[in-house]
């Protein structure tokens, strides 16, 4: 028997039991890939870290992504979550912590900068790895049914339901109003019928719903039941892909920030700032800000 040591944090908020959890397992040395993800399954949160030494030693860690039922190749709340937690040990590995971290991880290699109160690490910063990509819009007829709505709720002037991705792929959907998005809930039935339909864009259909609340700030809820997370209180990567995506959508490309509010109908308020940055015209890089709360230490046994 061995023990591995966790931490489990709240992300996108500075109140405990708000946001969105996550498991940071510290030491994965020694685990395989079916102890991760038995691991990542009795946690039970939208997903879990697994945090190991870098293959290059120029980078801080190798950081593998877990959800209750897959691995996935980026996610934006765990990376805020894990730099939040690595900052505050202080080192990792026999190696002290700066205030620039780089994670290795599926989809490349994610560039992260720590906030700090004095000495003690209070968020991050975190650059998407990976360009905006576009894929297959949806029409509203067939997207609707999978969120329990009607297409006319998905018929707004600014775009179509898309799937888009900076490191991990969902698909965009604005709803007319905070009522409609209030409405939504997910169903499976008509949600693996469109899983079948577009097989091709090789994702699960993560639904990420949206409304307008002010010029730069939505609200948003996240729904990915074939990922066994019926609905998630903060989802960065998401987040980080309709900033991006929205961005695109200008006829004259420009930064913009993007607050982005989640989680208010699942009791777990959260907020994440959305950072679009462009460069000579066009679209140059997406980053995600959050803060962070410590909420349980502990250890497995194995």
């Amino acid at each position: 028997m061995r023990d591995v040591p966790f931490a489990t944090v709240d992300v996108f908020t500075d109140q405990r039991f708000a946001g969105n959890p996550l498991a940071v397992i510290l030491d994965a040395r020694g685990l395989s890939d079916g102890e991760m993800q038995q691991i990542a399954a009795e946690f039970g949160y939208s997903e879990t870290t697994f945090v190991l030494p870098p293959q290059d030693p120029a980078n801080t860690a190798n950081v593998r992504i877990f959800t209750p039922a897959t691995e996935v190749p980026f996610a934006g709340h765990p990376n805020v979550g894990t730099a939040f937690v690595l900052g505050n040990l202080g080192s990792l590995f026999g190696r002290p912590i700066g205030t620039r971290l780089r994670f290795e991880e599926k989809a490349g290699l994610v560039e992260i900068e720590l906030a700090r109160d004095g000495a003690r690490v209070t968020g991050a910063t975190i650059q998407a790895p990976g360009p905006l990509s576009v894929g297959s819009p949806v029409p509203p007829a067939e997207l609707a049914p999978c969120i329990s709505l009607d297409a006319a709720d998905l018929e707004t002037r600014h775009h179509v339901p898309v799937f888009a991705s900076v490191g991990l792929k969902f698909i965009l959907a604005e709803v007319k109003d905070l009522a409609v998005l209030a409405r939504a809930a997910p169903r499976l039935e008509p949600l693996a019928i469109l899983h079948e339909t577009y097989t091709h864009e090789e994702t699960d259909c993560a639904i990420f719903l949206y409304a307008w609340v002010g010029s730069d700030h939505v609200r948003a809820r996240m729904f990915a039941p074939l990922d066994n997370v019926p609905e998630d209180p903060a989802t960065g990567s998401a987040s980080a892909a309709l900033g991006a995506y929205l961005g695109s959508l200008d006829a004259q490309p420009r930064n913009r920030h993007l607050l982005i509010e989640q989680g208010v109908e699942m009791g777990r308020r959260s907020l994440i700032h959305v950072d679009v940055e462009t460069k000579d015209g066009r679209f140059d890089r997406v980053r995600i800000t959050g803060t962070c709360v410590d909420v349980m230490r502990g250890t497995i046994t194995l």
